[in-house]
C-alpha cells in the first residue's frame, strides 16, 4: 500500500501565489505595467494576466486528465498528437489572449479572479481521491514546458506554480 499523497505542499504553493500576485498588483504603478517584460512581447500586465490564467488552465484541465486517466492509453496518446500538431494555432491564441485578458481581467478583478480560481482548486484538492489523483495522460508538450509526456492529477495541479514561478521570473517590475 501505498502512502497518501501529501496535498499540503500544493496548498502551500497555491497561497504563495496568491498573496505574491496580490502583491504584484497592489504594488505596480501604470509606467510598471506598461514596461515589456524580460524575453516575451506581453507587457507586465498581460504577463499577470497570464500568470493567473494559468491557474484558470489547471482547473479546466484537471477533469479533462481524470476523463482520459480512465480510457486506454492509446486515446490519450492520439489526442496529445492532434493538440501538439495545432502548436503554433496554440501559440497565436495563447499570446492573443494574454492581450485580450488584460483587457477585461486587471487590478482588483484580476486577483479576485485568481482567489476565487484557489479556493475552488484548493475545495477540488482535498476532495479528490487517491486514485483520482494518479490518473494520469499524454498531454501536448510542444505547448508548455512544463508539460511532460504523460501527466497526472497531482503533476497538474502543480503545473499551475510550476507556470506561474517561470513567468515572474520575465516580470520587470520595478518592485519585485
Amino acid at each position: 500500500m501505498s502512502p497518501a499523497f501529501d496535498r499540503q505542499p500544493i496548498h502551500a504553493e497555491l497561497e504563495r501565489a496568491r498573496l505574491d500576485l496580490h502583491g504584484l498588483v497592489e504594488q505596480a504603478t501604470a509606467s510598471d505595467l506598461r514596461r515589456c517584460t524580460d524575453g516575451t512581447r506581453w507587457t507586465n500586465e498581460q504577463m499577470l494576466w497570464h500568470m493567473a490564467f494559468g491557474y484558470l488552465i489547471v482547473w479546466r484541465l484537471l477533469p479533462v486528465v481524470r476523463l482520459f486517466g480512465r480510457l486506454p492509453d492509446g486515446y490519450g496518446r492520439r489526442f496529445a498528437a492532434v493538440l501538439n500538431a495545432s502548436t503554433r494555432p496554440f501559440h497565436l491564441v495563447n499570446y492573443l489572449g494574454g492581450c485580450g485578458g488584460t483587457l477585461v481581467f486587471h487590478g482588483p478583478r484580476l486577483t479576485r479572479l485568481l482567489d476565487s480560481t484557489v479556493d475552488k482548486l484548493h475545495r477540488r484538492l482535498d476532495a479528490e481521491t487517491e486514485d483520482s489523483l494518479q490518473r494520469r495522460m499524454h498531454v501536448p508538450v510542444r505547448w508548455d514546458p512544463f508539460f511532460a509526456d504523460s501527466m497526472t492529477v497531482a503533476d497538474v495541479y502543480h503545473y499551475g506554480t510550476q507556470h506561474y514561478d517561470f513567468h515572474r521570473a520575465q516580470l520587470t517590475l520595478l518592485r519585485l
